[in-house]
């Protein structure tokens, strides 16, 4: 009798566990997904309705397992839709800060709602509508707290900060990027600087703050951005 109630009792759990593993299943599947994207910006008090383009940038997690995703978002006759698969994507190393607590040198990438702003890379053109500006040897990014110059693009020769980041690297980061404008209108001093789309170091790699994805995807947001669609980057959207 006893190895009956046992032989019950299991069965019980292990059904009990099959339903909560499809119903964790269920709220993942592509559908609803796309449907909660939607319902993220649509809900969005920042989200204007000039603007209709959006790239998302949240955490996909499932069970232990968990990556970061972008996802490019159009919006026509007033329904954001998804317009291309989710990417997989790289972030700070000390993963997202909450809105309004980024600082300098946190490894974190800040959380919010941001314009998107110039194209960047080391060819002297790149396929995009956007406006696109050529990194050359003397370009830096100011990110010194204290220079005047602080969170701005400049020539090498017209600053005098004491920190600041080379935008033609030696390796392929800066490639392809796109100016998130994050700490910007006014800046504020020591919240942060450099924030940017740009190719990752490869899939397990982090970032000192920005997004990171792949050089074929990067090309693929480029190319579909458009300036006249006032696009904007939603990074760690507070959960429905």
């Amino acid at each position: 009798m006893k190895k009956q109630n046992l032989f019950w009792m299991m069965f019980r759990f292990v059904v009990m566990m099959v339903a909560v593993l499809s119903l964790m299943a269920c709220a993942h599947h592509p559908s609803i997904f796309k449907m909660k994207t939607a319902v993220l910006l649509s809900t969005h008090k920042n989200v204007t309705p000039e603007i209709s383009q959006a790239i998302l940038v949240m955490e996909d997690r499932f069970l232990f397992m968990h990556s970061t995703k972008v996802y490019a978002m159009e919006k026509s006759d007033l329904t954001w839709r998804q317009v291309m698969a989710p990417m997989n994507a790289v972030v700070g190393r000390n993963g997202f800060a909450p809105v309004g607590e980024k600082r300098e040198g946190d490894g974190r990438t800040p959380s919010g709602l941001y314009r998107l702003g110039t194209a960047f890379g080391y060819a002297e053109s790149a396929v995009t509508k956007m406006p696109y500006r050529q990194a050359l040897a003397d370009d830096l990014w100011i990110d010194d707290p204290n220079a005047p110059d602080y969170n701005i693009w400049v020539k090498q020769g017209q600053t005098q900060a004491n920190s600041y980041e080379k935008m033609r690297r030696d390796d392929n980061l800066y490639q392809y990027g796109i100016v998130i404008a994050y700490n910007s209108h006014p800046v504020i001093k020591n919240h942060g600087s450099a924030i940017f789309i740009h190719v990752w170091a490869g899939a397990e790699s982090t970032t000192a703050g920005c997004v990171a994805v792949s050089e074929e995807d990067i090309l693929k947001i480029l190319a579909w951005l458009n300036p006249e669609t006032n696009p904007v980057i939603l990074i760690n959207p507070e959960p429905l």
